[in-house]
């Protein structure tokens, strides 16, 4: 359905989802324009054959032109912890970015978005598997700030037309190819296992065994990148004028702490040492997803669902970038 797409601007495409998400573009025959100011992204992961813009998304309005098909929104801070210490960066960036790019969209007539949401807009949900319908009570400046994004979106179709999809994503791992997971710093369960893997951490921490789960540790959704890059092409076709979509995007099943690492063990050959630590504050002990909307709407089901073979794409991914750095 993404056939009538032909050039895309893609913000934050030199990080990790991005640039997955630009690799898919242009292997399906888009013309993909990347926009990264590299504070967290890496000019390696622009993929070869996408132009390179360095640039601020605050500033999409200098670069989006009228021969611009759609834009794929990626740009934004994205640690829990950090929005938390600074929240005013996040507002600012995240809010007044989408703001910014919003209006450029608006000046120049390009009339389709994708949005990359977040599981974080609904807190610490009251029933699982988590649908669209679900109360929106972010527990974090991060989650408040990708929500106030859905609702400025929400506002732009209403009032002005704009053909907007926006896919909440619950734990993405994995990797494609040479593009994966490097996030400074880290906070990500299967990238902190394997770099006890690699000998780069001493042991993994476990925050809180005494939740009401199996085995005590939290239980969350992991999706693979790669299937979550395919939703997106996806979503370019399901947007229609004048409405904003909001579909959730995961397995539907989740996976414990201690099971995640206790695959990584079965994937690497490495012990992996655990450390017993305090439950982090806001975590809830199930988050997992109902895809049933994307399914429905966009034609999406994930082909990745194995947690084994998401956490082998990151190793080798891991294992590629160890030898790299020597």
């Amino acid at each position: 359905m993404s056939s009538t797409i032909k050039k895309c601007l893609v913000t934050g495409g030199a990080g990790y989802i991005g640039s997955v998400v630009a690799a898919h573009l242009l292997a399906a025959g888009h013309t993909v324009d990347v926009l990264d100011d590299l504070s967290s992204g890496h000019r390696d992961a622009v993929p070869d054959g996408a132009r390179f813009i360095e640039g601020r998304v605050q500033d999409a309005a200098r670069w989006l032109t009228p021969s611009h098909d759609a834009v794929l929104h990626f740009a934004a801070f994205s640690q829990v912890g950090q929005s938390v210490a600074q929240p005013e960066s996040y507002w600012r960036n995240n809010v007044g970015g989408t703001l910014e790019l919003l209006a450029a969209m608006r000046a120049t007539g390009v009339r389709t978005l994708v949005f990359s949401s977040t599981a974080a807009t609904y807190g610490e949900p009251a029933t699982v598997p988590v649908t669209e319908d679900a109360p929106t009570a972010p527990t974090n400046p991060y989650g408040a700030t990708k929500l106030a994004a859905d609702h400025m979106i929400s506002g732009e179709c209403a009032a002005h037309g704009l053909a907007a999809v926006s896919l909440r994503y619950f734990n993405v791992a994995g990797a494609h190819g040479h593009y994966g997971e490097r996030h400074t710093p880290e906070s990500h369960l299967i990238p902190l296992v394997l770099q006890v893997a690699l000998g780069e951490r001493e042991a993994v921490l476990v925050h809180g065994e005494d939740y009401a789960t199996p085995d005590g540790t939290c239980v969350r959704d992991y999706i693979h990148v790669a299937d979550l890059a395919e939703a997106h092409l996806l979503a370019l076709g399901a947007a229609r004028p004048g409405e904003h979509l909001i579909c959730n995007l995961g397995n539907g099943n989740g996976f414990s702490v201690r099971e995640v690492v206790e695959t990584a063990r079965k994937v690497t050959g490495h012990a992996i040492p655990e450390r017993s630590a305090a439950r982090r504050p806001g975590d809830p002990a199930v988050l997992v997803a109902s895809a049933e909307r994307a399914g429905r709407l966009l034609g999406w089901r994930p082909a990745r669902p194995d947690l084994a073979a998401i956490i082998e794409d990151a190793w080798t991914f891991a294992r590629q970038r160890a030898r790299a750095r020597g």
